[in-house]
């Protein structure tokens, strides 16, 4: 599965979910998050990852949480 903010490959990270042209998981953001990191602290930490892609990852994780996750097809 590949599209323009997440990329899942088999040859990257085992199919890891990562930030798209990245060889950041997604999964990392959500524990710095959950961890009450700001945004801007895994910016710093990853700098491959841009604020428009992390955005973009958190606003489709919130639609997909409050639609059900009837998103995660589109």
């Amino acid at each position: 599965m590949t599209d323009t903010l997440i990329d899942r490959n088999p040859e990257i990270l085992g199919g890891t979910p990562v930030f798209a042209g990245t060889r950041v998981p997604v999964r990392i953001l959500m524990e710095h998050l959950e961890a009450g990191d700001r945004l801007d602290d895994f910016l710093v930490d990853y700098p491959t990852v841009s604020r428009r892609q992390a955005v973009a990852v958190l606003e489709r994780a919130t639609t997909m949480l409050v639609s059900g996750g009837d998103e995660a097809a589109a």
